[in-house]
């Protein structure tokens, strides 16, 4: 059996940590959660469930993240975010997987839940990601947004059952983190030499709604698969309309 540490990374999530500790009850030998000095009610949720609580300044997710696995002390490593929780069937399949031996990477289907609704269609699901995999010779990538994760050559397998992600509570909460992320990768695409010309945030974003919302049948999820495409849309405006800013002002 190999010993499996759970690790998780927050900033003000009061309100989706409990659920997401409530999630793994039982399944590690040990969970930490580092903490980005939140200012709500983060840290006195975590000090009620036994779990490794450590605060450090945020130095972006794959940094944080890295430092993160390095405190773990277990064989394997299940990254979270604060937002998620294992659903009772992947709860039990990583069980049983940890009883018999972890053999290679895994990677869990997140399926996420927009406003009270699971959203099954905009491209938002099938959402499958590397998440339990050994420690020793993995670590993330990436500079600014979209870290990956780099594991060792080895077998990858993919759970049946779903880790539920609780992503927005609001529409403004969506459109907020939505164009914090496309200021992010304007950078991201700046520091690489990106440049673009000055019809190409509204012909992406057009792009964008088409595929989300026809191609990847965000109809098919309502009124709530139409704002998806409609906030993506918009912050593709704002990320190559930024990309233009920083490569006029050679920043």
């Amino acid at each position: 059996m190999n010993s499996l540490a759970v690790v998780i990374i927050t900033l003000n999530e009061e309100r989706n940590i409990e659920r997401c500790l409530k999630s793994i009850r039982d399944l590690a030998d040990e969970v930490i959660v580092l903490d980005a000095f939140s200012t709500d009610r983060t840290p006195e949720i975590c000090a009620t469930y036994s779990v490794r609580f450590e605060q450090r300044a945020w130095e972006g997710y794959a940094a944080s993240k890295n430092y993160l696995n390095s405190l773990a002390t277990s064989d394997y490593i299940l990254s979270l975010d604060a937002d998620e929780a294992l659903s009772t069937e992947l709860y039990e399949e990583i069980k049983a997987e940890k009883a018999a031996g972890f053999q290679g990477t895994y990677c869990v289907n997140r399926l996420t839940n927009y406003m009270g609704k699971w959203i099954r269609h905009s491209g938002w699901f099938p959402d499958v990601k590397p998440r339990l995999f050994p420690k020793a010779g993995s670590y993330w990538s990436g500079e600014y947004v979209h870290e990956e994760l780099v594991y060792p050559a080895c077998e990858l397998q993919t759970f049946k059952g779903v880790l539920a992600h609780y992503s927005y509570y609001s529409y403004e909460d969506h459109r907020a983190r939505a164009d914090k992320y496309s200021l992010l990768t304007a950078k991201k695409f700046h520091a690489r030499g990106k440049k673009v010309g000055p019809l190409k945030p509204y012909i992406s974003a057009l792009g964008r709604f088409i595929a989300m919302y026809f191609i990847k049948l965000g109809f098919l999820d309502g009124w709530k698969g139409f704002k998806i495409a409609q906030i993506s849309a918009q912050s593709n405006v704002l990320k190559y309309q930024e990309l233009r800013r920083l490569n006029r002002e050679g920043k």
